[in-house]
């Protein structure tokens, strides 16, 4: 037993000597590797202290580098700026010496005219005392003071100057007035060979041919109710006579002939010839016509090649194919005043487009002077501003007649192609138009009265067919309306032989059976 704790207690003891020798090699150790790192910081410390100032040094070389750059470059702008003040000074200084010298120059000059003065003033006394002495001797000879005889001679001059001057003048004035006649008659003259037209007077009757005289009956109609239902829904007269194969429309009114011609052919064709009928045809004819009267209008742009007009413009110019005056076609008349003024313009060297445009639309009134007051220049001019034409436009329609100053060259052409055209031998008849103005006045002093819904001068003007509104104007009124205006066309119109006024009332009531 004391065997084994001898035993324990060496090795315990050997563990405690083993231990102390451990520490002690570690410890060794460990202040071995403390040393080294101490060591390696040295270094490194020192290291950087020896970086750190090599860079301060090459940061400081820079430095002065930078400073020696920057004064030299100082010192040769310095350099650069004082030889340019020495050499503006240089510049100065000799233009100070070129003044001088022409102040010098100048000062001599002076003097040298101050002596020429004197010399001068000196010679201008001896003149103007010989002057003197010569007036006075003049004036002694001839009795005349010098203020006379400068009025004596300027008067005479003056004289002599006025009769030259008012014969120059009446010589130039014939010179030109021969050559402006000469040339105005070579361009009307080309004027009008270049745009030859035609002329057919107009009439106021129309003639449709019957397939056979049996016909004629069968547009009478039991008891005429067929020729007066066309009669009336046209307001054309209806001549049926011994002509064969023919009846006869007559009426002033060419778009109401139109109708009825174009209605009555239709008729004959068809062959059913009755009032309902009658009034079914009468209707298609009034929309055959305005679709021609559209196309004639187109037509006549086209034909004289002025475009960009208004849609209605076009149309209102169409409807002057059914328009005369004094017997020569609106339509035709219009074409060829704008053709004469186009040519005219050319040859002056003028606006052409204007000059075309100006004469196609110059009686654009007339197709509508007989619904509205005015003349047709005013109602013209109304419509060309209505509907956006220029101010050149509107001048050469305004005053082609002279109502209105002419403010262009192109305004004077139009209304001398109207003067032409309307001259033109053929052209014009003047009974025509005073005949057509009594019917048109005839139905005017009519439409006047309240409750009139239309009316039809017919009979070559000897009958005025009125139709009035039932509802406004009963059986008593009709009577005394057809008094009044036969008691108003005797007071305003003078005519041959007599007139004859019906009132017609007429009250219908329609319905369909379904």
């Amino acid at each position: 037993m004391s065997i084994i704790v001898i035993e324990i207690v060496a090795v315990i003891v050997a563990a405690i000597i083993g231990a102390g020798f451990g520490y002690a090699a570690r410890k060794r150790t460990a202040e071995a590797q403390i040393g080294s790192a101490e060591e390696e910081a040295r270094r490194i410390v020192a290291d950087a202290e020896e970086k750190g100032e090599t860079k301060k040094k090459e940061a400081l070389l820079e430095a002065k580098e930078d400073i020696h750059r920057l004064r030299q470059e100082l010192d040769r702008d310095t350099k650069e700026r004082r030889s340019e003040i020495q050499r503006q000074e240089r510049r100065v200084v000799q233009k100070e010496e070129n003044l001088d010298r022409k102040l010098d120059s100048i000062e001599k000059k002076e003097e040298a005219l101050a002596r020429k003065e004197s010399r001068l003033d000196k010679s201008q006394q001896a003149v103007d005392e010989m002057h003197e002495k010569q007036k006075t001797e003049l004036e002694r000879i001839s009795s005349l003071t010098a203020e006379e005889a400068r009025t004596m001679l300027m008067a005479e001059a003056e004289e002599e100057l006025k009769h030259e001057k008012a014969m120059k003048i009446k010589e130039y004035e014939q010179q030109m007035k021969d050559e402006c006649d000469k040339k105005a008659q070579d361009i009307l003259s080309q004027a009008i060979q270049r745009c030859a037209a035609d002329h057919v007077a107009e009439t106021t009757v129309s003639v449709v041919a019957l397939p056979n005289d049996e016909m004629k009956g069968r547009i009478i109609g039991r008891e005429g109710r067929n020729i007066r239902t066309l009669e009336t829904m046209t307001g054309v007269d209806l001549i049926i006579d011994d002509t064969p194969e023919a009846v006869i429309l007559s009426g002033f009114d060419p778009v109401r002939r139109e109708v009825a011609r174009i209605a009555l052919e239709k008729l004959i064709q068809d062959g059913r010839i009755h009032p309902a009928r009658i009034e079914e045809m009468v209707e298609k004819a009034k929309r055959e016509v305005d679709q021609r009267i559209k196309e004639a209008g187109e037509q006549a742009t086209f034909d004289t090649g002025v475009h960009g007009i208004h849609p209605e413009l076009v149309k209102m110019l169409g409807r002057l194919r059914y328009r005369t005056s004094y017997g020569q076609n609106v339509l035709n008349h219009s074409i060829e005043v704008a053709h004469l003024a186009g040519v005219m313009a050319s040859e002056l060297g003028c606006d052409v487009t204007l000059a075309k445009r100006g004469g196609l639309l110059h009686d654009i009134g007339k197709a509508i002077d007989r619904e509205v007051e005015g003349s047709h220049t005013t109602i013209g001019a109304d419509l060309a501003h209505k509907f956006r034409e220029s101010k050149d436009v509107i001048n050469c329609i305004a005053s082609h007649h002279g109502d209105v100053e002419a403010t262009s060259v192109e305004a004077v052409l139009v209304a001398a192609a109207d003067a032409v055209s309307a001259a033109r031998p053929g052209a014009r008849r003047e009974s025509l138009e005073s005949y057509l103005k009594r019917l048109k006045r005839l139905e005017e002093i009519a439409e006047s009265y309240d409750g009139v819904e239309r009316c039809f001068a017919i009979q070559a003007g000897r009958e005025i067919r009125v139709m009035v509104k039932p509802d406004k104007v009963d059986d008593a009124e009709a009577a005394a309306l057809a008094h009044d205006i036969v008691k108003k066309i005797e007071d305003e119109l003078e005519y041959p032989g007599q007139i004859k006024a019906t009132v017609i009332r007429e009250t219908r009531v329609v319905d369909y059976a379904k």
